[in-house]
């Protein structure tokens, strides 16, 4: 049985404490068979093993070997290049690595650093690592709590558990034995590591410490919770192993056809020359064939993608969380401050005849009431300090055009019998207008029993069955919106009194009721409906109660007809199997725990859906860590920051819908870089495979192979990634999970492009070799290069021509061309041409024939988007 359903006394004696506390010997064998009250570190990777492990990945082994066989034949320059970009992506995954280590670190820093107890009978501070079960610890207002126990005692004490429920609101503690299961929010007579007192005083016995309190579990949670690849490094994963070994077997069969040719044939060039030649050649085509800068394009381009987001209230931690975004189906969100306001609102009150001038007096009481019967204020930096259903009771005071500063001046507090649980009642005494009166606030039910008198006109009217229940109804209809009600009274009381005892808080003149909420923004209507045409999943999972979420969730758009609300309790008692049956009916979880949260994760992705979960406490840490993007709220936890992927600076649902456009473009860009650079790179391969089955002269040194992969394979796809969304982007349903990256028509683009600059680059190369092999290689090359570059502009958009999708719009691919056409000239110049066998011969006429083709390339891969886009929206 848990200690929330045992009587103090039993729980005392399961602990073998009293009342006066452990003695310090006692405390000390605990100490040694419990172990300090403090999370133990997980044993970390160390640095340099993260940073060899980022070399373990398929793509970076054959880049590697080609580096090495270049390095061997004296190409060092580009072996160098090519190391440089490996190191720097092992730098940058090894940081990401470390930071996500943090999670542990943040969880202890929120530690108490002490803790009042009782040992040996005595009040003492001892450091909070060294309490151990048992311990009768002390609490009162501003405390930090520093273990988990089991209250036994309690005078007005209210505890905030926001980092482990999730709900702002505080929570008032109790005595009390709990019959049957409760979740920990509503484990009244229980206090946890990590929450903060805001108000009373109390003592409870510790029965759990370091991992055995709930902060401790949720440590364990984030330690076991898998981390997720994203798509796109499971996609990039497998290509890169089927194009490592395509790549492969199509270098040793070109070398292997290359070398039959010169050994039976009768070259002139020494035979062991001839061999290294088509070796480095081949090593060559293995370089341009593999984009190595493909890993670094990506980094660079989800980079850009998290400045636009930055700018959108959203910070990435782990920049693959930018295309995984991107990506989502799901969106599992917190109710509180996120899609809600934060901040209790009166929205709405009632006294007979409110719409009549003979209820003045009645507003005016309810106003007064309000304002008096109140502990919360707002300080001189208007801050709201104080519980937040009063601190909306004073919002609601100083919107009815007084001030409530000026209502306490004028009638101060005389004595008062605080709020309790068991009352559900507040009072406080008053002179108001010559006579002493007790005002009281308390719930309708409460009230409306003790009321003896209602205010009807101005009068003290007699309460009747008929006038309670226009009080009963209007709490009814409140009720029915998940609207939290309060009604408020008072009763003449003796002038000689100040103290009040529960025995006269009753035969009250009823006043009226005032209805509050913490309201959904208004921005997340549209939000809701955007994610929705975006086919998107929205799932509300708070630690509110269950009737609350629901009205929010039916008001804003989650919960669609027919759906259902579940608490975390009803969660708990299904299988696996109920739960992914009934998946999808589900829109509201109320009243989760830290293991519901994941399971609710994992039952997602056990369909297929890429989830993203949103929160801000401690208890959302592990969930975070789980999903496949955790969205931490900028007023969070450090530790729901640390778990998560990616920081709401506003905590502002909208803001991840906007974050889904960015990540969806930055998707876009990704694969139009990828389609740039495959195309290309598959032109040249195609021309090379063409020469070798029609014995022709390679259509290209290995140094030209080499500059035309400096030149187009980094400045051009990096400026695709900085290109505008496209206009449907949030029609557009969400990516499936094993969609390829060449699919949705990435792969016809790179097959079009490829085929079109290869024909070209083939024109060019027999233009040329009907006056010297020289010249033919000379033109193939400028071609290849010039092609490729004016490639960059027919990638800019998926549906667009260059010119529909506004051809001064992105400067940096302009940037990128120029520049192309730059490098490329330099070739040209007297100095450069021996080095990369361009003739002297070779002239404005060569050039003006290898740019012309070059253009009709460009012109023909536009004709076709613009066809396609036209069949599809015909057919």
């Amino acid at each position: 049985m848990a200690y929330y359903q045992q009587d103090t006394t039993e729980v005392l004696e399961e602990l073998e404490a009293t009342t006066e506390g452990l003695k310090q010997s006692e405390a000390e064998k605990r100490v040694k068979e419990f172990g300090y009250n403090e999370l133990a570190d997980k044993e970390q990777v160390a640095t340099w093993k993260l940073f060899l492990e980022t070399f373990k990945d398929p793509m970076v082994i054959v880049l590697l070997a080609a580096a090495g066989i270049q390095i061997l034949l004296g190409e060092i320059a580009e072996s160098l290049i090519i190391f440089l970009v490996l190191i720097i992506n092992s730098v940058i995954s090894v940081i990401q690595t470390k930071k996500a280590e943090s999670s542990l670190e943040a969880l202890r820093d929120m530690s108490a650093p002490e803790a009042k107890v009782i040992r040996d009978s005595t009040n003492t501070i001892i450091p909070a690592r060294e309490l151990v079960p048992g311990d009768i610890v002390l609490l009162e207002a501003g405390d930090y709590i520093p273990a988990d126990g089991r209250i036994i005692s309690s005078e007005s004490l209210r505890v905030n558990e926001g980092m482990l429920t999730g709900e702002s609101e505080a929570v008032l503690k109790n005595t009390k034995t709990i019959s049957g299961e409760a979740p920990l929010g509503d484990r009244f007579n229980s206090v946890y590591s990590s929450s903060l007192v805001v108000n009373g005083r109390g003592r409870f016995v510790v029965t759990g410490t370091a991992e055995q309190a709930e902060i401790g579990k949720i440590a364990d949670l984030i330690q076991t919770a898998e981390a997720k690849q994203t798509p796109l490094q499971q996609k990039l994963e497998v290509f890169s192993k089927k194009l490592g070994l395509g790549i492969l077997i199509l270098c040793i069969l070109i070398f292997a056809i290359q070398a039959l040719r010169i050994w039976f044939g009768n070259s002139e060039v020494a035979t062991g020359t001839a061999l290294l030649n088509a070796l480095m050649f081949s090593v060559a085509i293995a370089v341009a064939a593999i984009p190595e800068a493909l890993s670094s394009i990506v980094t660079i381009v989800l980079s850009v993608g998290t400045n636009k987001m930055a700018k959108q209230h959203a910070i990435i931690r782990k920049l693959p969380a930018v295309e995984t975004l991107g990506s989502a189906s799901v969106i599992c969100t917190d109710k509180t401050g996120t899609l809600t306001q934060n901040k209790m609102t009166v929205t709405d009150y009632f006294v007979l005849g409110k719409e009549e001038e003979t209820a003045k007096k009645a507003k005016q009481m309810l106003r007064n009431v309000a304002a008096l019967c109140n502990d919360a204020r707002i300080d001189p930096d208007g801050k709201e300090i104080g519980d937040p259903t009063e601190t909306a009771l004073i919002q609601f005071v100083n919107e009815q055009g007084k001030r409530y500063e000026e209502i306490r001046e004028t009638y101060a507090r005389l004595g008062e019998l605080p709020f309790d649980s068991d009352r559900k009642l507040m009072s406080t005494i008053h002179s108001i207008g010559g006579e002493r009166l007790l005002l009281t606030k308390g719930g309708p039910d409460i009230m409306l029993k003790r009321a003896s008198h209602v205010l009807q006109a101005g009068e003290e009217v007699l309460a009747t069955e008929e006038l309670l229940s226009k009080f009963t109804e209007m709490n009814e209809e409140f009720s029915n919106q998940a609207l939290r009600v309060l009604a408020y009274g008072y009763k003449k009381f003796p002038e000689d009194t100040v103290t009040v005892t529960a025995e006269d808080e009753f035969d009250f003149v009823l006043i009226g009721l005032t209805a509050m909420i913490d309201p959904p923004r208004e921005e997340v209507y549209d939000s809701i409906r955007e994610a929705t045409n975006a086919g998107i999943r929205t799932v509300m999972i708070t630690g509110d109660h269950k009737t609350t979420a629901q009205a929010i969730a039916k008001d804003i758009g989650i919960a669609r007809e027919g759906d259902i609300a579940l608490t975390g309790q009803e969660l708990d008692g299904w299988s696996d199997a109920e739960l992914d049956e009934k998946l999808t009916s589900i829109s509201v979880y109320a009243r989760v725990s830290p293991e519901n949260k994941i399971r609710i994760v994992q039952a997602w992705q056990r369909k297929g859906k890429i989830s993203a979960m949103t929160g801000d406490g401690v208890n959302d840490a592990p969930a975070l860590k789980q999903a496949d993007i955790g969205v931490a709220m900028g007023s969070g936890t450090d530790v729901a920051k640390d778990s998560a992927a990616m920081i709401l600076t506003d905590d502002n649902f909208v803001s991840i819908v906007r974050a889904v456009g960015v990540g969806r473009t930055v998707y876009d860009n990704i694969k139009k870089a990828i389609s740039y650079l495959f195309a290309g790179n598959l032109g040249a391969i195609i021309a090379i495979l063409y020469a070798v089955i029609f014995n022709l002269p390679n259509p290209f040194t290995a140094l030209q192979l080499l500059f035309v992969n400096l030149v187009n394979d980094s400045l051009p796809a990096i400026a695709l990634g900085m290109e505008k969304p496209e206009p449907n982007i949030m029609d557009r349903k969400p990516r499936k999970i094993d969609e390829g990256i060449f699919e949705g028509g990435t792969l016809r683009a790179v097959m079009t492009r490829g085929v079109m600059i290869a024909t070209v680059v083939i024109i060019a190369f027999y233009l040329g070799i009907r006056h010297s092999a020289e010249m033919g290689v000379a033109m193939a090359f400028s071609t290849l290069i010039l092609s490729r570059t004016l490639q960059t502009f027919a990638t800019r958009s998926n549906t667009q021509t260059a010119i529909g999708a506004g051809f001064f719009q992105n400067k940096y691919v302009l940037g990128a061309v120029v520049i192309g056409f730059l490098l490329y000239g330099m070739t040209t110049l007297p100095f450069a041409r021996e080095i990369f066998n361009i003739p002297p011969e070779f002239g404005f006429r060569e050039f003006a024939i290898s740019i012309g083709l070059s253009i009709i390339a460009l012109i023909a891969m536009e004709s076709a988007k613009v066809i396609q886009t036209w069949l599809e929206k015909t057919l």
